[in-house]
């Protein structure tokens, strides 16, 4: 798919996969920054932005205040996305048998049929087991446990 070309105009500016558009702030009298990446549908940040010297219209958009808030919002959007993978990821390291072995939960967020993996890796790297369960599993380290001293036999 081929870029789009950039634009760089008083309440527009849209470079690199980001748009910028200022457009009235519905809570008050003033103006907010909509900032867009590429292919979402959602903005990544609306923030306040700053009338001009006439009080009534918005303050011209520019370079340095498009690149911080394409900062900001990048920033956002990975703080999202690492929330949104902790929350689908439990984890709990163990010994064994003189062995550390890591277990996972990994939530596979299907919109028919979730379910998630329960994985193992032992100390050296390599993964030991891994099957699928239901998306509801109980995890926790009595059952994590109990899975590793039964020979990580399928739940």
């Amino acid at each position: 798919m081929p870029s789009e070309p950039d634009i760089m105009e008083p309440t527009l500016w849209r470079r690199n996969g980001w748009t910028a558009r200022v457009i009235k702030n519905e809570d008050d009298d003033g103006w907010a920054v909509e900032i867009r990446k590429a292919g979402m549908s959602e903005p990544a940040l609306i923030s306040p932005w700053v009338m001009g010297r006439d009080k009534k219209n918005p303050k011209p958009f520019d370079g340095p205040a498009f690149t911080t808030f394409v900062k900001t919002a990048s920033e956002v959007l990975a703080r999202s996305e690492r929330q949104r993978d902790q929350a689908l990821k439990k984890r709990l390291d163990l010994a064994w048998d003189g062995r550390w072995y890591t277990v996972t939960l990994t939530q596979v967020p299907d919109e028919f049929e979730p379910y998630a993996l329960l994985a193992a890796v032992d100390d050296a790297g390599q993964t030991v087991a891994k099957h699928q369960v239901a998306a509801d599993y109980k995890f926790n380290r009595d059952v994590a446990d109990a899975w590793i001293r039964g020979g990580f036999s399928k739940p």
